[in-house]
């Protein structure tokens, strides 16, 4: 096995490990200082207080495997550079989760999530990584400012059910991981290798009955950020130009749930920034499917995804039009049908 495919299976391996030990620990913390998500309104999903904080542990398995991989592997130029973006700019979104997960029921407004989520997303841009298949400059840098902000808050609106954010975005890491492995991309591998074992460490924790955690915003906002910051790291395709689009497929997921639950509250005269049980999961288990079993689907539809954003890499401009296309009608058969369910809010 290639020496670089050690690495980013220790990435993984190293992440999954700090995040699966410290999980129960940051729980002790958040039962002791009562950091518990209590189910202070109808749009919350679960019954009794529960601790929260969880995307402490992710973000320390984030870490600590970035920092080890700096010590055992050497980092081609750049790679470094790119990572420090990642860091800062995930370490400010965890800090703003944080204060927004220890502030609940209330929680900060949209407002300042917004803000500090939009200064996050200019560290990326002033360290270079941001969307560069679009001129003029300065409409590149606001579309990437849009990208950041909106993926980092499409991994939080989606998680409302045990394992749901983190399962998606332990799907779009390894995604983005196996997609970039032939550009060699490394601060792509490694950050994807990196926070797939982050989340996939969290997640038994997260689906545990008798020690479960909530990963919270400081977890799913992080979550977010660092995968929108890892999509504008890599070409993606020599083959054609719409492979450019691929990360559109790996992160549909919560996407589709995000524009699917504004839309809704829209059409109801509703603030889109207000909660409400209009996910596409809720509408799922109205039908009376199990909230394991609606994961599971997510996590498999992801899975799909990813493989239609490797196929749109590699065919030719044409035939990945076509899988688009395809995907496209599909959204809209869904949510037809789903938009059919009737929902008591």
């Amino acid at each position: 096995m290639s020496s670089i495919f050690v690495v980013y299976l220790a990435a993984v391996g190293v992440a999954a490990a700090v995040t699966f030990v410290t999980t129960p620990i940051v729980r002790a913390a958040a039962l002791h200082f009562g950091w518990v998500d209590v189910p202070s309104s109808d749009v919350k999903t679960h019954k009794v207080p529960t601790p929260s904080l969880g995307g402490a542990a992710i973000y320390m398995g984030f870490v600590v495997a970035l920092l080890c991989m700096r010590f055992w592997t050497q980092f081609p130029t750049g790679t470094l550079y790119a990572l420090r973006a990642l860091l800062f700019g995930g370490t400010l979104v965890f800090i703003l989760g944080v204060v927004d997960d220890l502030a609940k029921p209330r929680g900060l407004g949209f407002k300042e999530k917004f803000a500090v989520q939009v200064l996050a997303a200019g560290l990326l841009i002033a360290f270079g990584i941001r969307i560069r298949f679009i001129t003029p400059d300065y409409v590149a840098v606001g579309l990437t400012l849009l990208w950041v902000v909106g993926i980092t808050n499409a991994y939080n609106i989606v998680d409302i059910m045990d394992g749901l954010s983190a399962s998606q975005a332990a799907v779009a890491s390894l995604s983005f991981l196996l997609i970039s492995l032939p550009s060699e991309e490394r601060y792509v591998n490694i950050a994807s290798a990196a926070l797939a074992g982050a989340t996939l460490g969290f997640l038994p924790w997260n689906f545990s009955s008798r020690r479960k955690i909530f990963m919270g915003d400081s977890g799913s906002m992080l979550l977010g950020f660092l995968l929108s910051g890892v999509a504008m790291g890599t070409r993606y395709s020599d083959v054609n130009n719409l492979g450019i689009f691929s990360p559109l497929l790996i992160v549909l997921v919560p996407m589709y749930d995000t524009f699917f639950v504004m839309y809704l509250r829209l059409r109801k005269g509703q603030s889109p920034f207000l909660g409400s049980r209009d996910h596409f999961a809720l509408r799922l288990e109205k039908l009376g499917y199990s909230r394991g079993r609606i994961v599971f689907m997510a996590a498999a539809a992801s899975v799909f995804l990813g493989f239609c954003a490797f196929l749109v890499t590699q065919l030719s401009a044409l035939s990945a039009l076509a899988v688009y296309a395809v995907v496209f009608v599909a959204i809209l058969l869904l949510s037809d049908a789903l938009a059919d369910i009737i929902m008591h809010d």
